[in-house]
């Protein structure tokens, strides 16, 4: 193995905390509040256990599986995340990864990187996009993506601009000024290795938005982005029919948490929801999303697809979340601790974690292929699951 290689995503975070300076790694840790949910999303599986056979076991697990329309190899895909400052490459080597691997890539409209060049790293794009601004300009954001190549959209409405987290949040300038960075370099002449990597790629980030301009155009710093999002007015039911609409293809909402969201969705005409609470990041006290997931799959599951994300950290994981129900998982910073690591390597590397994980519970199951996992495979305590808005 390479000197770059890791065995667990545990020691991917590890090396992502030796390497990025402190801003970056705790905009990395996100969270919110007391991080109550985000401690449940992890804690929540290991409640979980298996029911293992011993023998007649399949030699050879088949992993593949369809989401949006996409046939991809391992049932993990990419969650979008912004990640300016992870990496030079950014969303491209994290694109790369995910097509070495077989697999698709949800690309943020807060990423640092061009749809149209990740989707030239990887065709399997989905790009996410936020309720934020008028509808002309989200009209115009979806075309470019259409245009792009984008095979799916996800839209992302579950956030609640909480602010203060106990353990303190990350300082992010709105443009990398020499003032700011004179203030920055203390904790950067600490991470020698991440400062060389940016002055290698000729450019350190310029944290700016890319996807949320016309192709050509610079796209507003973070905060401008962050800040248009901000201040547009919460969507209804309605306009998410409407947005939904304006998508000739597969179309994913994400962050149902509620049995009676996950329905409106449905009635939305949504083809795919993720049940999620955000990683974490949104309402502290909401419960890990691992709960929620049997009572949705089971209100919704043979209308729309149902995916999973929130806490998944090893392959074990992902076959909890298929055995409750969810087709695939998505993972963020799982991968973007691999893409501190070690670039794209660090990415596939993670990927390869999960699969190896999957097919090792798969075995131990007796499941020849993903779609055969079902809750006879879990152990679910009493009082495990969360029935929101039943």
């Amino acid at each position: 193995m390479s000197s770059g290689w890791f065995e667990t995503v545990a020691e991917a975070q590890r090396r992502a905390e030796k390497r990025l300076p402190r801003s970056v790694y705790k905009a990395l840790l996100a969270g919110s509040e007391r991080g109550l949910t985000y401690r449940d999303n992890i804690e929540a599986f290991g409640e979980l256990g298996f029911a293992p056979h011993v023998a007649g076991m399949p030699a050879d697990p088949q992993l593949g599986t369809t989401v949006l329309g996409q046939e991809i190899a391992l049932p993990v895909i990419i969650s979008p995340t912004g990640v300016q400052a992870v990496h030079p490459e950014g969303e491209v080597a994290v694109a790369r990864a995910a097509a070495a691997r077989g697999t698709a890539v949800g690309l943020s409209s807060f990423a640092s990187q061009p749809i149209e060049e990740v989707v030239a790293a990887n065709d399997k794009t989905f790009f996410q996009i936020y309720w934020s601004g008028d509808r002309a300009t989200m009209e115009r954001r979806l075309q470019r993506a259409q245009e792009a190549g984008a095979k799916a959209i996800i839209a992302t409405l579950d956030w609640t601009f909480a602010h203060g987290r106990d353990w303190g949040s990350p300082t992010i300038p709105e443009a990398l000024t020499p003032k700011a960075m004179l203030s920055f370099a203390p904790e950067v002449a600490l991470k020698p290795r991440w400062l060389l990597d940016f002055a290698r790629s000729g450019a350190l980030p310029d944290l700016t938005t890319p996807n949320m301009a016309e192709r050509g155009e610079k796209g507003p710093t973070f905060f401008g982005a962050y800040g248009e999002w901000m201040t547009t007015p919460p969507p209804t039911w309605e306009d998410i029919a409407w947005l939904r609409s304006q998508w000739d293809g597969p179309f994913l909402l994400k962050g149902v948490c509620r049995i009676d969201d996950a329905r409106r969705a449905v009635d939305a005409g949504v083809s795919a929801i993720s049940v999620s609470t955000h990683g974490g990041n949104n309402l502290d006290g909401t419960p890990g999303a691992i709960r929620m997931l049997p009572g949705i799959a089971d209100a919704v599951g043979d209308q729309v697809e149902v995916l999973f994300d929130s806490g998944v950290r090893r392959g074990g994981d992902v076959v909890k979340a298929l055995a409750l129900g969810a087709r695939a998982v998505m993972i963020g910073r799982a991968y973007l601790w691999g893409l501190a690591a070690n670039g794209q390597a660090g990415v596939e590397n993670v990927l390869d974690i999960m699969s190896g994980g999957i097919r090792s519970a798969m075995l131990g199951l007796g499941r020849t292929s993903v779609q055969e996992l079902t809750r006879e495979d879990v152990l679910i305590p009493e009082g495990f699951t969360r029935e929101l808005g039943a």
